[in-house]
């Protein structure tokens, strides 16, 4: 079984309950979830002038191919009703894969570790919650020294 975290984010309508839907359809699609951190609210990033974002980073373990995994998270957001209109635009729901094991992965459409996890303090807020120690397989770093070294200085909150 393969450990795969993946983050979600909303910032458009009842965040929460997308949350929670987007939570309930990755259980019956891709695998049960073991463990979810807070929710987190966080400002709007790369496309600042966007309403607040609520994220959270869920763990699952699988033995779905990667490919599977991203082809089920993007039927999920489909579902729940995303619409890809602009770049870092609002979104009903918004599902990455942070890790998938300890693999690194560059596919056209699926790059894993997710390239701008440590730059990207809701990501790491939630992520360091689970998985503190977890060792990133490109940078070598833990989760926490990666918050820990980061630049960005968005507010992010635990609710």
């Amino acid at each position: 079984m393969i450990n795969v975290f993946l983050l979600l984010g909303s910032n458009l309508g009842n965040r929460e309950l997308f949350l929670q839907q987007a939570v309930q359809l990755i259980e019956q699609n891709v695998a049960p979830v073991i463990q979810a951190s807070g929710i987190y609210e966080t400002q709007s990033w790369g496309k600042t002038d966007e309403p607040d974002y609520l994220n959270q980073v869920v763990q699952l373990t699988t033995e779905l191919p990667a490919q599977t995994v991203l082809e089920r998270i993007l039927n999920i957001e489909i579902i729940l009703g995303r619409k890809r209109d602009v770049k870092w635009g609002s979104r009903i729901i918004d599902i990455d894969i942070l890790f998938y094991g300890d693999k690194i992965i560059n596919e056209p459409g699926l790059i894993v570790p997710h390239p701008e996890l440590h730059n990207r303090r809701f990501t790491l807020e939630p992520l360091a919650e689970l998985a503190p120690d977890l060792i990133h397989p490109v940078l070598k770093k833990s989760v926490l020294r990666l918050k820990k070294e980061l630049k960005d200085k968005l507010i992010v909150k635990k609710l």
